[in-house]
């Protein structure tokens, strides 16, 4: 798969929330792995990150928004509950992308979205749980970056095999046939 993704939540009280959702950062293939802000108890994230996933992944913790630095191209995508956020199924991810999510009992912070390339939110009537939320985005990911076969549109397993990526002719190749077009062209309005 091209490109590369990160995750990670501001503020966050609950340290079982966020080695969940660092856990199944792991699972997914995630990159790396940040926290924005205060996350309380890190010693007690073992008990439920049992892939050890900062051990495993880079792991950033940035002291405020302000702070935040991911490499160059990385879309910054706020998950949140906004008027203007676009539905999760209707996103289309970015190749280099940093999910962030929001604090149990509120929400990213004025500054953190203002940061934001994009805002997303889960189509759910009420906020759902942290780490939930983080798995559902990145398995949204893994589906939307055309690893698999397309859903069949009657019940049951795909149909059709998983699409071969189809790759062209090297560029210098298209370039020198425009080139000879250019010359072939130039020479008959010689002519």
């Amino acid at each position: 798969m091209r490109g590369y993704f990160g995750i990670g939540a501001e503020d966050i009280s609950k340290a079982m929330n966020v080695a969940a959702l660092m856990r199944t950062a792991h699972a997914f293939g995630a990159s790396f792995v940040f926290s924005i802000g205060s996350v309380r108890a890190g010693h007690e994230w073992g008990r439920v990150d049992t892939s050890d996933a900062t051990g495993s992944l880079p792991y950033y913790p940035f002291e405020n928004p302000d702070a935040v630095m991911f490499p160059k191209g990385c879309e910054l995508v706020g998950v949140e509950i906004t008027e203007d956020a676009v539905p999760l199924p209707s996103f289309h991810h970015p190749r280099r992308a940093a999910y962030v999510m929001g604090r149990e009992r509120g929400s990213l912070s004025p500054e953190l979205l203002a940061r934001c390339d994009h805002v997303v939110r889960i189509p759910s009537r009420f906020s759902i749980n942290l780490a939930i939320a983080g798995a559902m985005v990145m398995y949204d990911r893994m589906l939307c970056m055309g690893l698999f076969a397309p859903r069949p549109h009657r019940p049951g397993g795909p149909v059709e095999p998983v699409p071969v990526p189809q790759f062209g002719p090297p560029l210098w190749e298209k370039k020198e046939r425009k080139r000879k077009a250019r010359a072939t062209a130039a020479a008959r309005d010689d002519l």
